[in-house]
Parts: C-alpha cells; sequence; structure tokens
C-alpha cells in the first residue's frame, strides 16, 4: 500500500529537484497523550513517532477516523491507497523546511519539531497548500521546487506559509530522526485573555503553556497559534 500511494503521488509531482531541506514534524512536548502521559515521555518509551489515527490527538483537526474528513482526503491525495490500511501504516504530517527556519517548517502545529533524517526522503510526499483545501499540487523526495516556488508567490501569513510533508511508514526516532529541537523556553477575545492569564509578568512561550496542560487543548491550540505568529521573528 505504501508503494501504492508513492507511486500514485510521484506520477503527479512536476518541476525540478531540490536537494538538502529537511523535513520537520511538529508537536508540542509537555502535552499529554490520551492515557495521560507526558507526551515526549511516552514517544521516548514508545520509540516511534505515530500519526492521529494511532493516537486520536492532533495539533491540526480532529478528523482522523474512517470516514472522517482526514481519511477522505488521505483517499484522494493517496489514490485510495490507505482506504483499508491499519492505523499505523498511514502517513505522518509534517512540512518541508524550504525557508530553513530554526523553529521548523510549521510552527503552527507545535514549538518542538523532529528533523527526519535525508534517508527518509524517498518515501516522503509533499503538497502545497494545505491537504485540507484539497490541493493538485504534489511533489515527491527531492522533486519540491514547483511547490517552492508557489509557496514562495503566496502572500500568505506566516502561520500558513508551509509546504506539508507526508512521511510514508513508521518514523523510528532512534534511526529515521536527525535532531530533536526543542523551543528555548523548555530550558530550565476568549484566547487573548486566555493567554494573558496564563503569560507569566506578561511574558507567554511553549514553556507557560506546557503548565497550563490542564484547560481546554483547543483554546491552548489557539494561543499557542498566536505566539507562532507574532512572538519569533520569520
Amino acid at each position: 500500500m505504501r508503494s501504492r500511494a508513492l507511486a500514485y503521488v510521484a506520477a503527479k509531482a512536476r518541476g525540478g529537484h531540490e536537494a538538502g531541506l529537511p523535513v520537520t514534524l511538529h508537536f508540542h512536548p509537555d502535552r499529554s497523550t490520551v492515557d495521560g502521559r507526558p507526551l515526549l515521555e511516552a514517544m521516548a518509551e514508545d520509540g516511534f513517532y505515530r500519526n492521529q489515527f494511532e493516537t486520536g490527538t492532533s495539533n491540526g483537526g480532529l478528523t482522523a477516523r474512517p470516514g472522517g474528513d482526514r481519511w477522505h482526503w488521505e483517499s484522494r491525495m493517496f489514490g485510495g491507497a490507505y482506504d483499508d490500511a491499519p492505523a499505523a501504516e498511514r502517513p505522518k504530517y509534517g512540512a518541508l523546511n524550504f525557508r530553513r527556519r530554526p523553529t521548523g517548517g510549521a510552527p503552527r502545529f507545535g514549538s518542538a519539531h523532529f528533523r527526519m533524517a535525508a534517508h527518509t526522503l524517498g518515501r516522503t510526499t509533499f503538497c502545497y497548500p494545505d491537504s485540507v483545501l484539497n490541493p493538485t499540487d504534489f511533489g515527491y523526495g527531492t522533486r519540491v521546487s514547483a511547490l517552492i516556488e508557489l509557496a514562495a508567490r503566496d502572500d500568505t501569513d506566516l502561520l500558513d506559509d508551509y509546504i506539508e510533508a507526508h512521511v510514508h511508514g513508521p518514523v523510528d526516532l532512534a534511526k529515521d530522526v536527525e535532531a530533536l529541537v526543542l523551543d528555548p523556553s523548555h530550558r530550565g477575545a476568549e484566547f487573548v485573555e486566555l493567554g494573558r492569564s496564563l503569560a507569566e509578568d506578561g511574558h507567554l512561550d511553549p514553556r507557560v503553556l506546557g503548565a497550563a496542560r490542564h484547560l481546554d487543548p483547543q483554546a491552548l491550540k489557539r494561543v499557542w497559534h498566536y505566539v507562532a505568529r507574532f512572538g519569533a521573528l520569520p
């Protein structure tokens, strides 16, 4: 099924090749799993980065279920290759860091990221814009120049300035990840007010938000979007 999905996207990819651009998989390291374990600790114990069909959580939409929106988007993008696949076989989502930002390719989806090892590009596909928007432009492996040109021409908000990546197959943290990148703060209307109430002496960063993980996760996600959008230089 993986080879079928890759071949389907490869046939639609266009443009030239761009080597050396990292793919980043984003997450909030201090959030919890559905069974209450700290996320980073759970990933360290498990040894794998898992998709939202497996975890039941997401920093984007929460429609990863049979017949849900995410299921339909993947069916469309990958030619139905994963329609009957086990959850673990489905792709893991990230972004191509074509602007080489230290915060990764798509900081709206998390303050931390795994930078993928180069060998995983052979099973990585891309689209622009985000799959929620039913894209028609795709890339595969290093064949991403057309997507970069599209993204560079687009006058989009910083939060939406990313090329979506799909890493097909398991993501083994010991073999497939080159680096774990954490925000420096991890050393040592409604959503605006929530942000103000969480801030320490007027300061709001990923560490402060992590300490508030007992609050509504969807509200915290929106607050993080404000931090990611306005709290750092591009």
